[in-house]
């Protein structure tokens, strides 16, 4: 396998189930072809993985010698953006939008009473535009509804105060079947109109539920008068609003010619992802990566990162979205750090695109180093956990018992974090009558460490019990007992609290913590291991307090009896004459008479 083969190999390894834009680039670097996908992942590989009967794919995926990907929320705003990135690099092989096709948008026109108009050419002379809409459908719907809530104007009037003062315009047949209030002629207030107006912006802004609202209650009154063509007819507008999102990525063309930056970081690395907004769209976007060397702070990284990227892509925007404010100032430059709205959203997005390039760098590392994983989980353990080595070597111990009765304890073992299965051990708890969860759990590590001592056996590096304060400080007292210093916790099951010897106050870790999560599996697994081997004692209890008390009955005939019927229970229910034909009639007679 050639290494630029090997090279997409890993690139497509690393694909996300995500929905986003995918970009192809030549040997050159350039980019010659872009695509949305609602699956990143499936989509990019169908191109890799068959043969294609088109000689122009095959010739594209012949051509592709690196791969970039931008992922968004859904696959509306991947719409979006492969419109934007087409229009903006022109790909050679996108050539099924080379007629330069432009969505729908909804615009509130800037002049006197304000129309409400479908277009698909933005001119920036102060109207605000509401979109793009992936759908032309749905944009129709949604301004038919909007026409259906609110009387105004359609016409192409110039509705000026002189206009109207010197009557020229006369009211139309909208005005007869009331859709419209006639403000040609005055007789609608322009604050009145405007109030219109401002509901219908926030409508457009997302607030759908006024309009949701208004089509079940006229669904359900057409209904109620047996007029089910209409219903009907209302029942699909209402499905369609249901999937119209007026909030994308793209909302408006406001949204103009501003950079957006976000940050995410480990304990090494730093990394920041550039997007760049024109005319309300992504038209770029890139992510670079800083190592650490020292104890940077990631106000100074970020500063660091919009000089190099405004740098490199010749940015002149006045505009700059970000997480926090940066270490530095920029000249001519305004920073805004958004906590609703439109922006808030780009930002979300660029975040979005930012903790996927991390991801992707980790899984790829990990692919390359499969210890890397190993060290980076048993780091964070040995950092939340206080320990003084890498956890390499942890052990756990859980108790069962059935109110008290066979109690077994089990110890299962990891190393390097992963089951060690050939170390698995039980424990019949002897010492202990009753249910006692914490003598069971002091006998069980006694016993434990005190024959890894005398066989001269490694000690573990970090010892966890499934239990909280009380079941820890039994555990403690064993090794206590043998003289051992062994670093120990414990993890209690209702809120998952971890506890450290004589410390009241308990470590409470977040849910997706990679070291809570190892501690979670061991925790599961001692549990499995130590049920597992409890049924089994139970139920060869069972079998022997039916069969190996019978005076007179050992162990030849006893499993006789088990490798035949089974069961206690269908020995008792055998007829004496084919008992006494198997075992001869004194024996049948005393297992009968017994059972």
């Amino acid at each position: 396998m050639s290494n630029e083969n090997a090279h997409i190999r890993h690139l497509l390894s690393l694909l996300p189930d995500s929905p986003g834009v995918y970009q192809y680039f030549n040997k050159d670097g350039s980019i010659i072809y872009v695509g949305k996908a609602k699956n990143l992942k499936k989509r990019v590989h169908s191109y890799f993985n068959r043969n294609h009967e088109s000689p122009r794919t095959s010739m594209l995926v012949r051509n592709i010698h690196d791969i970039k990907y931008i992922v968004v929320a859904n696959e509306e705003d991947a719409l979006h953006l492969e419109n934007s990135l087409i229009k903006e690099y022109k790909p050679r092989y996108n050539v099924m939008l080379k007629d330069d096709k432009t969505y729908p948008w909804i615009t509130i026109r800037n002049e006197h009473f304000p129309r409400v108009v479908l277009t698909r050419k933005v001119i920036h002379d102060g109207s605000k535009y509401f979109g793009p809409y992936g759908n032309v459908q749905i944009a129709r719907t949604v301004l038919e509804l909007i026409r259906s809530l609110y009387p105004i104007r359609t016409c192409p009037h110039a509705l000026t105060p002189e206009n109207i003062k010197n009557h020229r315009y006369r009211k139309c047949l909208q005005y007869h079947i009331h859709n419209c209030k006639a403000p040609c002629e005055a007789l609608q207030a322009e604050d009145e109109y405007l109030g219109y107006i401002a509901q219908i912006r926030q409508i457009l802004n997302g607030n759908t539920q006024q309009l949701s609202e208004h089509l079940l209650e006229e669904m359900n009154l057409l209904a109620e008068q047996m007029k089910f063509e209409e219903a009907q007819e209302l029942k699909e507008k209402y499905l369609l609003l249901e999937k119209y999102k007026a909030k994308s990525v793209i909302v408006s063309t406001t949204i103009h010619n501003v950079d957006v930056f976000s940050y995410e970081d480990d304990d090494d690395n730093a990394y920041i992802n550039y997007m760049h907004m024109r005319n309300g769209s992504i038209v770029q976007s890139y992510t670079i990566e800083y190592r650490k060397k020292l104890d940077e702070s990631k106000e100074e990284i970020l500063s660091l990162a919009i000089a190099e990227l405004r740098s490199r892509f010749k940015s002149e925007s006045r505009e700059i979205i970000v997480p926090f404010l940066p270490e530095s100032e920029f000249e001519n430059v305004t920073f805004l750090v958004p906590q609703r709205g439109d922006k808030r959203k780009l930002l979300d997005v660029s975040t979005q695109n930012v903790k996927q390039y991390k991801l992707d760098k980790l899984k790829s590392s990990e692919k390359l180093n499969p210890d890397q994983r190993v060290i980076r989980i048993l780091s964070r353990a040995q950092k939340d956990f206080k320990l003084k080595t890498l956890p390499m070597h942890i052990e756990c111990f859980d108790n069962s018992n059935t109110q008290g009765v066979l109690p077994v304890s089990s110890c299962v073992v990891f190393r390097k974090a992963k089951p060690s299965r050939k170390d698995y051990r039980h424990f019949n708890v002897k010492t202990v009558e009753g249910p006692d969860d914490f003598a069971s759990m002091y006998e069980a590590v006694f016993r434990r460490y005190k024959r890894l001592s005398e066989e001269g056996e490694p000690l573990p590096d970090l010892v966890v019990v499934d239990g909280g304060k009380g079941q820890l400080s039994a555990a403690g007292e064993a090794l206590k007992d043998l003289q051992l210093d062994i670093p120990i916790i414990g993890i209690a099951k209702r809120l998952e609290e971890i506890f450290f010897p004589n410390d009241p106050i308990p470590l409470y870790l977040d849910k997706n913590s990679e070291s809570l999560r190892l501690i979670q599996q061991m925790r599961d697994e001692a549990h499995r291991f130590g049920i597992t081997h409890h049924r089994n004692r139970r139920s060869k209890k069972q079998v022997e307090s039916a069969l190996d008390k019978i005076k007179g009955i050992g162990p030849k005939t006893r499993d006789l009896l088990l490798t035949r019927y089974k069961s206690v229970k269908r020995i008792k229910e055998v007829p004496f004459e084919e008992l006494a034909q198997l075992i001869g009639e004194a024996r049948a007679r005393t297992v009968l008479d017994n059972l």
